[in-house]
């Protein structure tokens, strides 16, 4: 790939994200923003298929420098795709105040003046937090910046771009082209929902990575016992942000070589009790605002809305989707163990261990009842080791999922589309079939082979 055409490139992202950018109100704008995240994945796409074939000589500080000038377009916009960020600003400031934001939701709780603003926004004010106590720990550390949601916001882009970095460096380690992190830092996904909307799932995915990065030694280097006690350190802290990085936890201590296994553990376990000590005894109210999520929460799960029509029952649909997330699960924890016995290379047990986390986020995500999209961040982490087809379709495919903010923008009416839910579904599974079958029939290249085999 010729310098001109990554300028091109460059030139037509950065354009794109500013297209979308200077929009009023992205709310009344989704066409466009569905439109214009196409063209972006696109060129994301182009840049994975030729780079695979030609040599692209794309410094590290060329990445970043895009990757922040992507973010910085929106770090001072007001979230406008979805309203979350007030109720961790709350939570911030909650906790910055000296009270536990577990011990009473916000609709119970006496409202200081200098916090009212904030507290008409909260969405669902009658639940106590769902978020876990690294999360809180992230929202004061935002909130103590000002006090404003761009503050926040600031934190959470200055992790994300800590992602960023983190990503190459591990790509160094696992002796992969280092543009490969481009496929994540330049990605829409990442751009509107955590520097846009100021999502806190990115500042859990910086720690799963620099658990991984702890891992995976490189050819220089061993991995040593500290690096095994930080790196469940780090994972507990993650999975403390948001859940997800738990559901990864099994993959990662096969990562660990078998006489550090024990202090990973001992660094996870630390972590977790540190960092519930100081919430306690009201962090148990969060489990019954996760109780409620898990059982009556829907969005955008294709999966769950046929099953709850098949069967008459969203109790019986949900069963039976976590019967089919932790099949899917245990084949792939089941398959990258008996490849640890196979490999005797670290860099090819790495790579598989990335293919696994990557398998496994797929399946929640086509699995789960419920699918925002900022949910799809998880995924996007993987794909500058994973990148195919299904993995880059669904990251952009979920921003469909946007058209409901039309109605009820305009009319307070919140009507999903079932064709919408159909596509978020089906786009990414027809890919990953599509790659497949060329794979099979040998007219695919050698790269869209790998994505295949990984997914």
């Amino acid at each position: 790939m010729t310098n001109s055409i990554i300028r091109t490139l460059l030139f037509t992202l950065i354009s794109s994200s500013a297209i979308l950018a200077l929009q009023p109100e992205l709310r009344l704008a989704v066409p466009l923003l569905v439109g214009v995240t196409a063209t972006m994945t696109l060129l994301l796409a182009g840049l994975l298929y030729f780079g695979e074939r030609c040599k692209i000589t794309m410094s590290s500080a060329t990445i970043l420098t895009v990757a922040l000038l992507l973010r910085l377009m929106f770090l001072f916009n007001p979230p406008q795709l979805s309203d979350d960020i007030n109720r961790y600003l709350w939570d911030g400031c909650t906790l910055l105040h000296g009270s536990n934001p577990y011990a009473a939701a916000p609709s119970a709780t006496t409202v200081q003046p200098a916090l009212a603003a904030i507290h008409s926004r909260i969405n669902h004010p009658e639940f106590v937090t769902i978020y876990p106590p690294a999360a809180q720990v992230v929202f004061a550390g935002g909130a103590a910046l000002g006090g404003t949601i761009t503050g926040l916001k600031f934190l959470l882009v200055l992790l994300d771009m800590g992602l960023c970095a983190l990503l190459m460096v591990l790509l160094r380690r696992l002796e992969m082209p280092v543009w490969r992190a481009a496929i994540y830092a330049w990605n829409p996904l990442p751009v509107l929902e955590i520097a846009g909307s100021g999502h806190v799932d990115g500042a859990g995915l910086t720690m799963l990575t620099g658990a991984l990065c702890l891992l995976v030694a490189g050819r220089e280097r061993t991995v040593k016992r500290w690096h095994c006690l930080l790196s469940g350190a780090l994972l507990a802290a993650a999975g403390l942000v948001k859940l997800f990085p738990f559901i990864l936890a099994p993959l990662l201590f096969l990562l660990v070589p078998a006489r550090q296994r024990h202090s990973f553990i001992t660094g996870f376990a630390a972590s977790l009790a540190l960092l519930m000590a100081p919430f306690l005894p009201h962090l148990a109210n969060m489990a019954d605002s996760l109780d409620t999520y898990a059982r009556n929460w829907e969005f955008a799960g294709f999966a769950f809305t046929t099953l709850r029509s098949l069967t008459g029952s969203g109790a019986t649909a949900r069963l039976i989707l976590s019967t089919a997330f932790l099949l899917a699960v245990t084949a792939i924890l089941l398959r990258f163990a008996r490849s640890i016995n196979r490999s005797g290379s670290p860099f090819s047990t790495a790579r598989q261990a990335l293919a696994a986390c990557h398998a496994t986020t797929m399946a929640l995500l086509l699995l789960t009842p419920t699918l925002q999209p900022w949910y799809a961040l998880s995924l996007a982490l993987f794909l500058p080791f994973c990148a195919g087809p299904a993995g880059l379709i669904l990251c952009w495919v979920v921003f469909l999922t946007y058209q409901v903010q039309i109605p009820y923008y305009i009319l307070g009416q919140w009507n999903e589309n079932p064709l919408v839910t159909a596509a978020v579904f089906l786009a990414p599974v027809t890919a990953w079939l599509l790659a497949r079958l060329f794979y099979a029939s040998g007219g695919i290249g050698s790269h869209i082979r790998q994505a295949s085999n990984h997914e």
